[in-house]
């Protein structure tokens, strides 16, 4: 019950964070809304650390997934939501962590940790960069992407994936270049938010096959 406790006081820590940057920054939603995005990240690290149960991770993204859906429908926390684009990317979040967990929690907490530590820091950050700052840009089913953005997400997937990696094996595996790639490859196809949920489960099952296996 105290671990539990820990996770929701972390989650609403991260809320109040994103709330606070809202209340004194009124044209600041997507920034908002990755403060949520990449605060989420450390998450699964910290219920891996407090040895949560899988069937007990599976019903509290369960229970977050449906209250998301509710917000989705009902608009009751608009922060979350509060972009100009049309996305379910807030959906996919929760559906893509649904799945890593089903797939990787006691088999394999290194490439969950991965595919979902991708997800949050690689594609947030960015989403961050690439729209805070100029480059060249280009057009990708109908959403805009940046040279700054890309190669954000690629330096940071190759952190994560190579910090893992390490932690995991104590080696260096050329394979960690070839999932960062991967990660920031499939990160192009955003439409509707779709990246938050083809990132981080195939980072996840490529780190498992190349790395793990």
């Amino acid at each position: 019950m105290i671990n539990f406790a820990i996770l929701l006081i972390y989650i609403l820590l991260i809320f109040l964070i994103s709330i606070f940057f809202k209340k004194f920054n009124d044209d600041s939603g997507e920034i908002v809304r990755k403060i949520i995005h990449i605060g989420i990240g450390p998450l699964l690290p910290i219920a891996q650390f407090l040895k949560i149960d899988q069937n007990s991770a599976l019903i509290f993204t369960g229970i977050i997934s449906l209250m998301v859906l509710i917000n989705y429908l009902y608009k009751i926390f608009p922060t979350i939501e509060d972009i100009e684009r049309k996305s379910y990317g807030t959906l996919f979040y929760c559906l893509s962590l649904f799945i890593l967990i089903y797939l990787f929690w006691d088999k394999d907490p290194f490439s969950l940790i991965t595919g979902f530590l991708i997800m949050t820091f690689g594609d947030g950050l960015a989403g961050l960069i690439g729209k805070g700052f100029q480059s060249k840009s280009w057009i990708f089913i109908k959403q805009k992407k940046s040279l700054l953005g890309t190669l954000t997400m690629f330096f940071t997937s190759l952190i994560v994936v190579f910090s893992v990696g390490y932690f995991q094996q104590n080696s260096f595996n050329s394979n960690y270049f070839t999932i960062a790639l991967i990660a920031t490859f499939l990160e192009q196809f955003s439409v509707l938010g779709i990246d938050n949920l083809i990132v981080p489960i195939t980072s996840a099952l490529f780190f498992n096959f190349f790395i793990t296996n």
